[in-house]
């Protein structure tokens, strides 16, 4: 037996250890929330660095020139668009003026907002003769202009009395309207041009892309809500239903097709440029609209890409037609991918390449364009960066889900690095090669709309707090209103559902309905130490597991790869171990 007095000491810290545990707990938690503060407070002075410099040299154009301290009116993406009060041969459209919008309320200013708003509403107009891009347009116009109006009219009553009379959303049908020629083909899927004035020019391209015809149903979608116009919506989800009727037997889609034939030009394809937001509208509008056939629609491609697409953490390209791999590249676009299986509920696999993008911004001191995966080298031409959110959209998400510290770690580099290396007196310029740190003389809208936006919320996401957003591919907030839901799903929808037991009961649950809990995720405070099916799991059609062919065997809940029949007869990883 111990003696009397080394049982005291023994009694005293088994008393004393609850209490230290605590205290240190509470010291680490109040540097951290210290460190947080920091770091919003300096995405707060980035962000207004570049707006004001946006402000002071090039507003009232479209972008700004942070080099030479001047401006650009020559969007090749978006076209151009003209205010009302100007010259005739004047050709701005305020453009990261309305991409800043939502940036504005987010970090608290409600005075330059309503500035802002005012501003545009009495000088913006559309009756141009000017040929602009459906897909940009749409993200980065009509999605600005319509998620002001939801915050402009939420209950927080950021604006003025009297000051606001819906018109943004005013502006936001009339660019609508002038959308709707483009999708005047055989097929139903939009032209990629369209005149605003003269709708779709004689021997326009009739060549597009899967994203510029797939991802316009949020926006156009949420106008319909708003104006009690079906036909905004009705045009965007034909096209997305013939788009999504052309996939390939192992359900893919290609990059680009032709909308007058609906035949496909480019058959390998992934998840980067040119297919990437279709995916993500998907996902995003079964949340908005709680419409079961997008999730249907989603469920198979996402099944699909983890199939065909995946690579350890890495995601190559393949085609459409035979899934054999086509190019082994990363390219930045990419990145927003693990943000999009935040929101599934695979938050093993969006950890996993997360970490090897961090890997390749950590390596190069940003994320290039484009990075050979083959080779483990940068593409010899796309070796540029200019600005993109997409890392930083998905640091948010990850860290929303689990709240590791690791990932404000990242945010914390990403914002060194933007200092570091692209800060410059006239605001921040994109870099035209990541093994020179060469500058280039342009800082896009979506540096405000979006990467200083996902930053800030990183660090502070107080505009979240008991609310529900989902934010679209250009970063603009649209809320979530069982107004806008087809019907509301106990827990969303049958085909994604799964039994969750609970001692001798079990209940009907899901991935999506505990927000994010993966199987391999056990000690996430969201599932209470319970295991929830992913989203991509596919059962085995025998509940013994038994089997003859690989067609009865399903989809691992885990990490997303097909399971396939073992020569004794059971499905398994066999291909994998």
């Amino acid at each position: 037996m111990l003696p009397l007095k080394s049982m005291t000491w023994v009694l005293l810290l088994l008393l004393l250890s609850p209490a230290i545990i605590n205290l240190s707990t509470s010291q680490s938690d109040a540097r951290w929330a210290a460190k947080k503060r920091r770091l919003r407070d300096k995405v707060h002075k980035m962000f207004y660095h570049a707006y004001d410099n946006y402000m002071i040299h090039a507003f009232p154009h479209d972008e700004l020139k942070p080099l030479s301290k001047s401006f650009t009116d020559s969007l090749s993406e978006l076209g151009n668009l003209k205010l009302e009060r100007l010259p005739q041969d004047y050709s701005g459209s305020a453009l990261t003026l309305i991409e800043s919008l939502s940036s504005l309320v987010i970090m608290g200013n409600n005075t330059e907002f309503q500035s802002a708003v005012v501003w545009l509403s009495e000088n913006l107009t559309f009756n141009v003769d000017a040929r602009v891009n459906l897909f940009e347009c749409n993200i980065r116009v009509l999605g600005g202009l319509v998620s002001a109006h939801l915050l402009a009219t939420d209950s927080t009553d950021r604006l003025g009395k009297g000051v606001y009379k819906n018109q943004l959303l005013t502006l936001a049908e009339d660019l609508g309207k002038r959308f709707l020629p483009a999708f005047d083909t055989p097929t139903g899927l939009p032209f990629a041009w369209v005149n605003l004035k003269y709708g779709v020019m004689e021997n326009e391209t009739t060549e597009t892309s899967t994203s510029g015809c797939g991802s316009l149903i949020l926006e156009m979608g949420a106008l319909s809500r708003l104006t009690g116009d079906p036909k905004y919506e009705s045009a965007a989800l034909r096209a997305l239903r013939k788009l999504w009727s052309m996939r390939s037997s192992l359900n893919l889609l290609g990059t680009t097709l032709d909308v007058s034939t609906g035949e496909w030009i480019e058959y390998s394809t992934g998840i980067g440029a040119g297919v990437d937001s279709f995916y993500e509208y998907l996902f995003k509008a079964h949340i908005l609209f709680g419409k079961e056939e997008f999730w249907r629609m989603f469920h198979s491609a996402y099944i699909a890409v983890q199939k065909y697409f995946r690579h350890g953490p890495w995601y190559h390209e393949a085609d459409m037609r035979t899934g054999k791999a086509t190019y082994w590249q990363l390219t930045s676009l990419q990145a927003f991918w693990p943000g999009l299986q935040v929101l599934v509920g695979d938050i093993a696999a969006a950890n996993s390449s997360h970490r090897e993008f961090v890997y390749v911004w950590k390596k190069y001191g940003v994320l290039p364009e484009r990075y050979l995966l083959d080779h483990q080298m940068l593409h010899p031409t796309e070796k540029y960066y200019p600005l993109r959110p997409e890392l930083a959209e998905s640091t948010f998400y990850l860290y929303q889900a689990t709240k590791d510290p690791w990932y404000i770690e990242v945010g914390e580099s990403i914002v060194n690095s933007l200092n570091l290396y692209t800060k410059v007196d006239g605001g921040f310029a994109s870099i035209r090669d990541v093994t020179t740190m060469q500058l280039e003389d342009h800082q896009h809208s979506f540096f405000l709309a979006e990467t200083c936006k996902y930053l800030f919320l990183l660090f502070d996401d107080s505009f979240l707090v008991e609310k529900n957003y989902i934010f679209t591919t250009e970063g603009h907030p649209l809320p979530v209103l069982s107004s806008w839901h087809d019907r509301l799903p106990e827990t969303y929808i049958q085909t994604n559902r799964t039994l969750l037991k609970t001692g001798n009961q079990a209940r009907r649950t899901s991935s999506m309905s505990k927000q994010v809990c993966p199987p391999t995720t056990l000690n996430s405070w969201e599932c209470s130490g319970q295991q929830v099916e992913s989203a991509c799991h596919v059962p085995d059609a025998r509940s013994d597991h038994r089997c003859l062919t690989d067609d009865e065997c399903g989809v691992d809940s885990s990490n997303c790869r097909r399971r396939s029949c073992s020569m004794a007869g059971y499905c398994g990883l066999w291909l994998f171990i």
